[in-house]
């Protein structure tokens, strides 16, 4: 985990970068406009801020895809150089049509960085913490801000500032990116496994978790291959195993799940129930406690149902789901840990015999061993899915240790099982399925009561249980057409062949990815009309024409200076407020967030507009202006900074989720240059009343749409959201 938490502080790096640059030209083009005498020309002074978000509007058009295609990575390296690229041009700039290119060229590597380090980050960090990591970037950008007004606020007490070496500065810290993204930042293993580098992926992932045993997380990236499948939602009861009694109903044992524990001879049984588990309820009614609610969209209210009852500590939790793996058993099958199993035997099971395709051979690097095993024995089904030990090898000795690897994290269960059913010919027909299982609720006991099992009424004895949710769907490995071929049982696709073949924009007419763009484009277009980039481009000129520089008159600091450094103190106390988001991302989560903070950014725009309406005198109004200023900013990246980009980076299948990223940014970078274009001819239409009450507006409507569409999405894995936003877009 060590190692994650190092490559996401690596990573943001280039936010910090992008953080120096809206510091920089906030105040570098105080003396732009000297110099090319712009003061009445607020459309030009508009272009030169704006043309970097031309730039990152440009690039962000076509750097999905390719970072679909050739990896995370190499983009980062690409904007590192952007930014170097560009401090040269800036640093010389003999005229504003030069500056202008290099400003282009500054947003092309902002553009890169705002849509790449949100999703790198994702793809990278822990489930438990993927929240905490990705809202880094919002925070190394507050600090890169507040460095860089740091030095453009000594440079304006020079004698004769300079605006070229302002910019130029940038060189530096974008020198040191570069080496970090060329030398230190791995491979997101997420991408790695969709272009089958299987045995890079897991390095990549050893060095990440800093431990050997990636196993259970690696087939949980391979099932993130598929997506948006039939789906439906079942309940189980999870008890220890005692046996297969004499009188127990056959067609009980048989759709029982055995699973393993992290120790020789400790095993559990899951069975199906028939029983309304929190998930079923929201997946078929839409609404869980208030039925009222039913303009909530539904999707909102199956992702609720997740977090509604969590367990307690001490109870089963701690006992089973931590410890079993996704290793089980199917009717009373062989228990795979008595077998004698060596390396030569991993080959015999994917295709039945080896000689069909030459190509399966041992290279782990293009996917020649298996992440699952079946056997088939007469009638008896039994499959193993490696749950800890090695990746590429299912000895016995490696499938029962640890318990670190056995979950895929959030408190969720990856197992798979074989269902069969009977079809309208009457013949029999099965496949396998995919679990996600979740525990529902703290640990209970059966005594006294009945359970109501497929096979009839059982009684329970004395025998303590949980209660677990699973979302059921068809897994990525699993073929029909290869089971038909091969009339041998039930059969595995090798994961060669589950590899995705690239990004395809017909995939977004998925639902789900459909639902997942409405949320995501919804978010950006509403943080950025809430105006948080305006008042950071323009702070310094909206607090001089407050009047701050009265405050500040008596110590013989000028105007200009003045604001500069009450920007800079500004950022100062946004970089405590960031922490604090960062400590309750994923404890509150993002959606909770997003609902408590924008109430204060509504409230402290109205405090703006009226200390602007009311005359309170020069003192009164830059106080009440800068502390309004300062509660916006420091609510603001406690939530609707962050969460946006965090959840633009959790929603989208693995596929495609770099094109739809650039889908959802794209939209921020158009409101962003909207917003930034025209904020200093409003100020002189309208003034800063009229400004922030149109923010106010847009902050209530946010809040509104927050509300109704947008689902919680801490503790779960990436995998499971967009399996959730699939079934969901089924909903009514």
């Amino acid at each position: 985990m060590k190692g994650a938490v190092l490559v996401a502080i690596a990573a943001t790096v280039g936010d910090f970068l992008q953080g120096w640059d809206n510091a920089c030209i906030a105040g570098a083009v105080l003396y732009i406009k000297k110099e090319f005498n712009l003061e009445s020309a607020p459309t030009l002074e508009g272009l030169i801020v704006a043309m970097a978000l031309v730039g990152a509007t440009l690039i962000t058009t076509c750097c999905g895809p390719i970072a679909d295609r050739i990896g995370r990575r190499p983009m980062m390296i690409i904007s590192s150089l952007c930014y170097f690229i560009s401090a040269l041009i800036m640093l010389w700039s003999p005229n504003i049509y030069v500056l202008l290119l290099g400003r282009l060229l500054d947003g092309c590597g902002n553009g890169l960085v705002v849509t790449l380090v949100p999703l790198y980050i994702s793809e990278t960090a822990p489930t438990e913490i993927r929240g905490s990591l990705n809202t880094l970037p919002q925070f190394t950008g507050s600090g890169g801000m507040f460095a860089a007004y740091c030095m453009v606020f000594g440079m304006s007490l020079m004698e004769k500032p300079s605006w070229r070496l302002m910019l130029g500065v940038l060189l530096i810290p974008s020198s040191i990116y570069f080496i970090l993204t060329v030398f230190f930042l791995p491979e997101s293993p997420r991408w790695l496994v969709s272009k089958g580098r299987m045995s890079e992926a897991k390095r990549v992932l050893q060095r990440l978790r800093g431990r050997e045993d990636v196993a259970a997380e690696m087939a949980l990236l391979v099932e993130g291959l598929r997506v948006g499948g039939e789906a439906s939602i079942e309940e189980y009861l999870i008890e220890p195993d005692a046996g297969i009694a004499d009188d127990q109903d056959p067609m009980v044992v048989k759709d029982q799940i055995k699973l393993y524990g992290s120790e020789v001879g400790q095993s559990w049984i899951a069975r199906p129930v028939t029983g309304q588990s929190m998930l079923g309820i929201a997946s078929r009614q839409g609404s869980i406690q208030n039925p009222s609610s039913s303009f909530i969209d539904p999707l909102v209210t199956l992702f609720g149902s997740v977090h509604e009852k969590l367990p307690e500590q001490g109870s089963m939790r701690s006992i089973i789901f931590p410890n079993f793996g996704s290793m089980f058993s199917i009717g009373g099958g062989k228990d795979p840990r008595n077998e004698d199993w060596d390396e030569g035997h991993d080959d015999e099971y994917v295709h039945h015999h080896e000689d069909d395709d030459d190509d399966y051979s041992e290279e782990d690097d293009n996917l020649r061993s298996p992440l699952m095993t079946h056997q088939v024995s007469g009638t008896d089904k039994a499959m193993v899915a490696p749950a800890s030990g090695s990746m590429f090898s299912m000895k016995p000795s490696g499938l029962i240790q640890g318990s670190e690897a056995s979950g895929i994290g959030g408190g969720w269960q990856l197992a798979w099982k074989w269902s069969e059913r009977e079809g309208a010919d009457g013949k029999k027909e099965g496949g396998f399925k995919r679990l996600y299982l979740h525990q529902e609720g703290d640990a209970g006991s059966k005594r006294g009561s009945v359970i109501s099992l497929p096979g009839g009424d059982v009684t329970g004895g004395d025998t303590e249980f949980i209660k677990a949710a699973a979302l059921v769907s068809e897994p990525a490995l699993y073929s029909r057409e290869f089971m038909d071929h091969h009339a041998i049982g039930p059969a595995m696709v090798h994961p060669s062949e589950a590899v995705a073949k690239g990004p395809s924009w017909r995939d977004l007419l998925e639902p789900g990815v459909r639902r997942a763009l409405v949320v995501g484009i919804g978010l950006q277009l509403l943080q950025q009309f809430s105006g948080i980039n305006g008042v950071l481009y323009y702070t310094p000129q909206i607090l001089e024409q407050a009047g701050v520089g009265h405050l500040l008159s008596h110590m013989g600091i000028g105007a200009s200076s003045a604001a500069l450094l009450i920007s800079a103190l500004t950022t100062l106390l946004m970089l405590p407020a960031i922490a604090v988001a960062m400590r309750v991302m994923d404890i509150s989560g993002r959606r909770t967030l997003l609902l408590t903070t924008i109430p204060v950014l509504f409230l402290s725009l109205v405090v703006l507009i009226l200390g602007n309406i009311i005359n309170m005198g020069t003192t009164v109004h830059a106080v009440i202006s800068t502390v309004s200023v300062v509660f916006y900013l420091c609510f603001f990246v406690m939530g609707f900074g962050p969460v946006p980009n965090i959840l633009c980076a959790e929603i989208f299948p693995t596929r495609i989720r770099g094109l739809c990223i650039a889908i959802c940014a794209f939209s921020f970078w158009i409101c962003d240059i909207i917003v930034t274009d025209t904020l200093p001819v409003m100020l002189k239409s309208v003034g800063l009343a009229g400004v922030f009450g149109f923010y106010a507006v847009v902050s209530v409507i946010a809040w509104i749409f927050i509300y109704i569409k947008v689902p919680e999405t801490k503790g779960m894995p990436l995998e499971i959201i967009t399996e959730f936003f699939a079934l969901g877009a089924r909903q009514p």
